[in-house]
């Protein structure tokens, strides 16, 4: 990656497999948190193993329509964790983009609409995940790595006979 065709990006992202997963979000949103969190995660292995790219400050840039993340020297290997300060662990020098997390979204939904779960960075486009104040996104994060999308129903309130989108299938809880 090249200075002159990296763009600096406020945002943390951690390699989970052979992807990393860019959250942003507002300072003091919770980057940092979720970053440590997935790599617990993968520690307990109930997501692939996990490994820090870079905490706070990143370089992003779109090479043959991928998005790919390096941490900025200055902080490369360093992670703040709240109460503790300033931390280092080991870190990738450079992971491919794969789905991004963005902490505090004002268009965070319980079923968002399929605009929602896209976003554009450095010219290129990944599955997003918008998460509301307050939320945990651990949860989200690891559904997403972890399940499937279902393609029972487009439109979620294809399924349910009360018009009302609340149920999973119209076998349970319909009447």
């Amino acid at each position: 990656m090249t200075a002159a065709a990296s763009l600096s990006i406020h945002a943390s992202a951690v390699l989970v497999g052979d992807r990393a997963v860019l959250i942003r979000g507002p300072s003091g949103a919770g980057k940092s948190r979720l970053v440590f969190e997935l790599i617990l995660a993968g520690q307990a292995g109930q997501i692939p193993e996990a490994m820090l790219v870079g905490d706070d400050r990143l370089f992003a840039e779109a090479k043959s329509r991928r998005l790919w993340v390096r941490p900025v020297p200055e902080l490369a290997g360093l992670i703040e964790i709240r109460g503790l300060g300033i931390r280092r662990l080991d870190f990738a020098a450079e992971a491919m983009v794969g789905l991004v997390i963005d902490l505090e979204a004002a268009d965070a939904a319980r079923l968002p609409a399929p605009e929602a779960l896209r976003t554009t960075v450095h010219g290129v486009e990944l599955p997003r995940i918008p998460v509301g104040a307050g939320f945990s996104a651990l949860l989200m994060v690891v559904a997403a790595l972890t399940t499937i999308e279902s393609s029972t129903s487009l439109d979620p309130m294809d399924d349910c006979s009360k018009g009302i989108g609340n149920h999973i299938s119209p076998t349970i809880a319909t009447e």
